[in-house]
């Protein structure tokens, strides 16, 4: 039996991979555990572990590492602590295969633990770019580097890694693993979704807030977050937002929606069951802010998604993207090009360029059938790589 071990420390990107997560499940040919840390275990957000056993996955071990603070250092020393936790738990667990994806530091020790321990492993999301000087990016960037193998979302992704020196033979394009289950979610009806809402909240056509700070942001991020909620109350929108990441800089956004909270045209959230927040998602009005969903997601329902400042620069994006500074008269301009009617028939007919819905069958055909054990030596010098 294949024993195969996945890496989540954070909400979002267990959502992203939940449903690749339930095939491998689901097989009995293989033994698949996961190592859930970080935020996951954090009550300050929303203790998501819960979500995890709910859904019925095997957990080979919980651990607590995450340094609740608002500093430039809380990253590396949370990514220290997962990494002396974890050797010892995933040696003894010795599986066939690792999987971690995305941008955050826990991928760092996915990637050190596969190389050291000498298991193979796959990074996914790999290949993306972003022009925002953060650090996710180069963190990705080099976990691909200490990757066996890759899965990625489109070609852009696959050329980007073998201009890196990743060989084309470990590189497979599948679509975006994250946007099956979001595209095949039937979302609740107006009636059913208002039942959820606190009965003080107005909150019709509302727009949905996801932002959170960067490096070069954070010291202004509680500002520029400030400029989206005072932006959409002058124009009484509504709007649903959620709590932001772990990142520095989050502390001061977090004082902000404090300040804000008892106004009844914003309602704020750490955490929402997943069926409740992709109808949340799909049944606003836009999304405004600078996650990543805005990019990937908001194309397949398909509404507006509007990015403030320098997060998700560079990526590629589709025609629903509108790219913003963060000062109130540009999160203006957007919101107004948001709305015209020529945008929204323009959004109205799109096509998600990241996936059609059908990327963990792929995916999980490619976990199968290859053996990555095979591939696990990276000798190829990158001058050789074309």
């Amino acid at each position: 039996m294949k024993k195969i071990l996945a890496i989540t420390t954070i909400r979002s990107d267990y959502d992203l991979m939940s449903g690749l997560y339930k095939l491998l499940n689901q097989d009995p040919e293989i033994n698949f555990q996961l190592l859930v840390a970080g935020a996951h275990l954090s009550r300050n957000y929303g203790h998501t572990v819960d979500l995890i056993k709910k859904d019925g996955f095997s957990i080979l071990a919980e651990i607590e590492n995450l340094i609740d603070s608002d500093s430039t250092k809380s990253r590396l020393k949370t990514a220290s602590i997962l990494l002396q936790n974890s050797i010892d738990v995933v040696d003894n667990f010795s599986p066939d295969l690792i999987l971690y994806a995305g941008d955050r530091e826990d991928v760092l020790i996915g990637g050190m633990l596969s190389t050291y321990l000498q298991i193979p492993s796959i990074h996914f999301f790999g290949g993306d770019h972003e022009k925002d000087g953060h650090a996710d990016t180069v963190v990705r960037h080099a976990t691909s580097k200490l990757s066996t193998a890759h899965i990625v979302s489109i070609e852009e992704h696959r050329k980007r890694l073998i201009k890196m020196g990743e060989a084309a033979s470990r590189v497979f394009v599948t679509g975006s693993i994250a946007l099956d289950k979001f595209i095949q979610h039937k979302p609740l009806n107006w009636e059913e979704l208002k039942l959820n809402f606190p009965t003080a909240k107005n909150l019709k056509d509302y727009a949905l807030v996801i932002y959170h700070p960067v490096d070069d942001e954070k010291l202004v991020a509680d500002q520029y977050f400030q400029n989206i909620l005072e932006e959409l109350k002058s124009r009484n929108i509504p709007a649903i937002v959620s709590y932001p990441n772990t990142d520095p800089g989050n502390f001061k956004i977090i004082e902000k929606i404090k300040e804000y909270e008892s106004d009844s045209n914003f309602w704020f959230y750490k955490n929402l069951n997943r069926d409740l927040f992709l109808s949340v998602f799909k049944m606003s009005k836009f999304i405004i802010g600078n996650s990543s969903a805005g990019i990937m997601e908001a194309a397949s329902i398909p509404i507006s998604a509007i990015n403030v400042g320098l997060r998700q620069r560079g990526r590629l994006a589709g025609a629903n993207v509108i790219f913003c500074d963060s000062d109130r008269k540009s999160i203006s301009d957007a919101i107004n090009e948001s709305l015209t009617p020529s945008f929204l028939e323009k959004v109205k007919n799109l096509s998600n360029i990241y996936g059609d819905g059908k990327s963990c069958e792929k995916a999980y055909q490619i976990i199968k059938k290859t053996d990555f054990n095979k591939m696990r030596l990276k000798m190829e010098d990158p001058l050789d790589v074309t």
